[in-house]
């Protein structure tokens, strides 16, 4: 992240890092939407969810290794793939996949301060203080603040000690056991829509991308960049659950589906009555904010890389300073675009196809094109695709039947995003 030097953040810095990422709308807005397609089995959802990316995460963790400071996915793939239309495409679905993450974030800040005032507001209030969040994270970078760079670890062990304590409190007041931790009923959805819950799950656990980003500004990078993202993981994967559990004592699954959106909120009122829902809110307004100025930090470094490599066109259009601050305005005003017209099960299925078929071709480039440079096991890297294939195809197939337009739309997206980037590729040979 900005201002830090070289081999700066420790391992804690570090995990400190991805679980700041990782725990913001990953589990106050996924959470309803997980359960909605898993039925009773949403906590272990979760668990599995940790799974898929601990195997995805193998193949992060050998880059880095090999390239520690490389510059991230952008530089991954390049080495992968060359200066072609694929790296290019593949950066640019990871780039959008956060612009998306940001809006997601956006709307779960609105959706959850509004549990303070009621919901019969919310439909104007929750773009519009989404909105709020997006332009107050862009002057606090435009401004070169680093406050959330110095508070990092701060912010972390607050989130992780207020979701912690929200969840440890719903258990004990809901009498729980540790017989809770498996369902006592069959699976009340179908294995298909269990294996598209997945990849929401999943896109609650890909904040540990940004630890590899920040790979030449870790301590002894090759030991803790693959520390730090187990580490990570780890910690959210059991946070995750507990919360998870916590929530399905307190809400039955016709409940968590009504409230999804702000499911923690509500599982908070009978436990805790009102006061739980404002430290819920409270909690959520620390993720949200602090989530948001990191992430746009991080994409418009990410998309100012792609600028200077020549693989995206750009245009100042007469705006003064560097081009970080330019992509600083271009994202905010994508995430503004996304926070006003999808609403938050929308956003985050777009979140997730392309963040998979990103994760794909970069597995498929170590595999294909590292094998002499880069050292791995095979076996784990095929996985880790079988596993993103499964559950991308899985997710589109339950999603086409409820929203075909939202999988119109992203692979309209996607066809737009490649055959333009190989349009401006040739442009820039014959030039």
């Amino acid at each position: 992240m900005s201002g830090y030097k070289k081999n700066s953040l420790s391992l804690t810095g570090a995990v400190s890092l991805g679980t700041g990422v990782m725990i913001g709308a990953g589990i106050f807005a996924l959470l309803g939407q997980v359960a909605e397609l898993s039925g009773n089995l949403f906590p272990i959802v979760f668990v599995l969810g940790a799974i898929i990316s601990g195997f995805s995460a193998y193949s992060y963790v050998k880059l880095s290794n090999t390239f520690p400071s490389a510059g991230g996915i952008a530089m991954y793939l390049q080495k992968e793939y060359g200066k072609t239309t694929f790296t290019a495409f593949a950066a640019l679905l990871m780039a959008f996949s956060m612009v998306i993450n940001e809006s997601l974030v956006a709307r779960t800040f609105g959706t959850y301060v509004m549990q303070l005032f009621g919901e019969e507001t919310a439909s104007f209030w929750v773009p519009f203080l989404g909105v709020l969040l997006i332009i107050i994270a862009f002057l606090v970078n435009i401004s070169g603040n680093n406050f959330i760079e110095k508070s990092a670890f701060t912010m972390a062990i607050l989130k992780v000690g207020g979701i912690s304590v929200l969840a440890i409190g719903g258990l004990w007041a809901a009498g729980f056991s540790f017989e809770d931790t498996v369902p006592s009923t069959m699976p009340d959805k179908s294995a298909i829509s269990i294996i598209g819950a997945l990849a929401l799950s999943i896109l609650a656990y890909k904040g540990f991308t940004t630890i590899t980003n920040s790979g030449g500004e870790i301590k002894k990078p090759h030991k803790n960049v693959g520390r730090a993202i187990i580490l990570s993981i780890l910690i959210c994967a059991v946070l995750y659950y507990l919360v998870a559990i916590a929530v399905a004592s307190s809400l039955s699954i016709g409940e968590i589906i009504e409230a999804k959106d702000y499911t923690l909120a509500e599982a908070a009122r009978p436990a805790f009555g009102k006061s739980g829902v404002w430290v819920t809110v409270g909690v959520a307004i620390i993720a949200t904010v602090s989530g948001l100025i990191a992430s746009i930090f991080a994409v418009s470094r990410m998309t100012a890389m792609l600028t200077e490599m020549k693989l995206v066109p750009h245009n100042h259009f007469g705006m003064p300073g560097s081009i970080q601050k330019h992509m600083l305005v271009y994202m905010a005003v994508i995430a503004i675009i996304l926070t006003v017209l999808f609403d938050l099960s929308r956003i985050a299925s777009l979140g997730a196809i392309f963040y998979l078929v990103m994760d794909i071709g970069l597995h498929w480039g170590l595999l294909r094109n590292l094998k002499n440079k880069v050292k791995f096991s095979k076996p784990i890297v095929m996985l880790a695709i079988l596993l993103d294939a499964i559950v991308l195809t899985g997710f589109i197939w339950i999603k086409a039947k409820v929203d075909l337009t939202l999988i119109i739309v992203a692979f309209g997206l996607m066809v737009i995003l490649f055959f333009g980037e190989k349009w401006f590729l040739k442009s820039l040979d014959k030039n």
